[in-house]
């Protein structure tokens, strides 16, 4: 009988997986089960990542609208033009460094050496974001 044949026939969900399954099996296909929820994102991680570090909803929302603009939140995001690199796009990125040797593939030593600069240059990671809205650039 054919698969499809198989499946129509089933009247329930139940009998419908056991068909189908039997269906796989017979054709030598193999049926993994999904997990229920997707598995994070690098950018979703990332997010949480510097949520946390933040803590302060306002500031982290301001950092991240920073961070959606510059690389949307792509750890391993370079300009081609500039050179600027990573979710803050740091001119050198290789400037991260001072944040961890790891600067090239960790979204908290970006995030740590993100928010650094953005206090020590306007004040706050929301200055940072005034400063985006006018200019294009921080």
């Amino acid at each position: 009988m054919p698969a499809a044949s198989v499946l129509r026939r089933a009247a329930t969900p139940k009998k419908a997986l056991a068909a189908a399954a039997l269906t796989a099996a017979t054709c030598g296909t193999l049926i993994a089960a999904g997990p229920a929820q997707a598995a994070p994102t690098e950018a979703s991680s990332a997010q949480a990542v510097a949520k946390k570090m933040i803590g302060d909803d306002a500031q982290y929302q301001c950092f991240s609208k920073i961070v959606e603009q510059e690389s949307h939140w792509d750890v391993n995001a370079r300009n081609s033009s500039s050179g600027a690199y990573g979710l803050v796009q740091a001119l050198p990125g290789s400037k991260m460094a001072s944040a961890g040797s790891d600067w090239e593939t960790n979204a908290a030593t970006q995030i740590e050496w993100g928010l650094d600069y953005m206090k020590d240059r306007y004040g706050s990671a929301c200055g940072a974001w005034d400063f985006w809205q006018t200019n294009h650039w921080y």
